[in-house]
């Protein structure tokens, strides 16, 4: 046989590359040192991209935008709107003669539609049994961990306005 060296039951292979295979699950020092160096580079590249990022970050800023007239909801009432953009849904209460709140309507847990019910006095998000605070729309119960952000209003005239959304 061609494979095998002569006198010998090994093939040349074997000769020609002494790896034995219990050798092979072993990393050596130098592989390790490798690997956490490069996983370190790029760990440390990572956080002063993220630095970056911040240094020059600018908060968005947030046209003023009608929402609804003074008086047009009666008190428990709702009244759907959008704001900043067309695609952001919120959800405007009359809690009070005089007071008004207003939050996204997007659950901050899998973005599910919330909406209000009047007898539990609390926005509720149906898909997994979330519950929010009217007054600040804390969790109140249900998988979600944070609470909705918040449509900052004000009383302009006759109008309510939409001028900020915080959280």
């Amino acid at each position: 046989m061609t494979w095998l060296r002569r006198g010998s039951s090994e093939p040349l292979w074997k000769e020609e590359f002494p790896v034995r295979t219990a050798d092979e699950r072993y990393v050596t020092r130098r592989q390790l040192t490798k690997f956490l160096v490069l996983t370190s580079l790029g760990m440390f590249v990572g956080n002063i991209w993220i630095l970056i990022r911040s240094i020059f970050y600018k908060a968005p800023i947030y046209g003023h935008q009608p929402v609804a007239q003074l008086g047009e909801i009666p008190v428990g009432g709702v009244k759907l709107f959008s704001y900043p953009s067309k695609d952001d849904h919120c959800i405007l209460i009359r809690t009070a003669e005089d007071e008004y709140v207003g939050y996204s309507q997007k659950c901050t847990h899998l973005s599910c539609a919330v909406y209000y019910s009047q007898a539990e006095n609390r926005l509720e998000c149906p898909c997994h049994k979330g519950f929010f605070s009217i007054k600040d729309g804390a969790v109140l119960q249900g998988p979600p961990s944070r609470p909705l952000p918040r449509i900052v209003l004000e009383a302009r005239g006759e109008q309510l306005v939409a001028i900020e959304v915080k959280g």
